[in-house]
């Protein structure tokens, strides 16, 4: 009988998923399957609904419960300067190349509420590179967006941002790119003027600009194989030549179909670069 009803449940997964692309142009059908599974459960119980097929007419009938839906699908998890060695690594490795350029674009891919946009314009205010580059964060998740652009962030996340921006290879006290407000920290408008926020899908949209960095990190793990070909295909064509990818600790291009595209600049820090 689980057998069954594990089958029953993956025949809704794939009816709600074919549902949400029609009504809302959302495509979630490549992402892991183990994962979906496992989220779609806790939304079940989020939404009190005894099956997927009642959570399917709820998300199709009440646009509200799609949009509560979202963070279900995208993994809202960020950190200022996460992962450390990585913005380490672009600071003494990529910057110098960087500097080379006249002008500077930036793709954070799947950056949620925006923690790693500001680390970077953070990064590139100290390494004097941030008043000739547009940084690009985009998301699926338009509240994720929301939070990104206020670059507002709770009190109690300020001391682990401070370990991790000193780790990084920080110059100064990460206290003077924020003003304390809203029971948290705002972070200098200054910094706010070099970045752009929209909406973008690494399921179903287009490369939008030629960029030199492209970061997308902790995403490629919730997608299947196809989609984390496309994804990839998507950052080949918006590199400049010997342009720069980063991806997260547990991300590779070893077995993608753009593998040959990428060579390992950074193998320990997971960045590559476009050949």
């Amino acid at each position: 009988m689980e057998a069954e009803s594990d089958q029953v449940f993956d025949i809704e997964l794939k009816l709600l998923l074919e549902a949400i692309l029609l009504r809302y142009q959302h495509d979630f059908r490549n992402y892991s399957v183990a994962s979906l599974r496992r989220r779609m459960e806790q939304a079940m119980q989020r939404f009190a609904c005894n099956t997927l097929s009642q959570l399917q007419d709820k998300v199709l009938h009440e646009p509200a419960v799609f949009a509560q839906m979202l963070p279900f699908f995208t993994v809202q998890v960020s950190e200022m300067f996460r992962d450390p060695e990585y913005f380490k690594a672009l600071r003494e490795q990529v910057v110098p190349v960087l500097k080379t350029y006249p002008s500077i674009k930036i793709w954070v891919a799947g950056c949620s509420s925006g923690e790693e946009v500001w680390s970077l314009a953070i990064l590139l205010e100290e390494e004097g590179l941030l008043e000739r580059t547009m940084l690009y964060g985009t998301d699926i998740n338009p509240d994720a967006l929301k939070i990104a652009e206020a670059g507002i962030y709770a009190a109690d996340r300020l001391a682990q941002f401070s370990t991790s921006y000193q780790l990084a290879g920080g110059r100064k006290s990460l206290s003077e790119y924020y003003t304390a407000a809203y029971k948290g920290a705002i972070f200098d408008r200054r910094l706010r003027q070099q970045l752009v926020f929209a909406d973008h899908s690494l399921a179903t949209d287009s490369v939008f600009s030629e960029v030199h960095l492209v970061s997308c990190r902790n995403v490629l793990i919730y997608f299947n194989r196809e989609l984390q070909d496309r994804a990839a295909a998507l950052f080949h064509e918006a590199l400049v030549n010997r342009g720069f990818l980063g991806l997260g600790m547990k991300e590779s291009l070893r077995f993608n179909a753009q593998a040959g595209n990428f060579c390992e600049f950074s193998r320990h820090e997971k960045i590559y670069q476009r050949i």
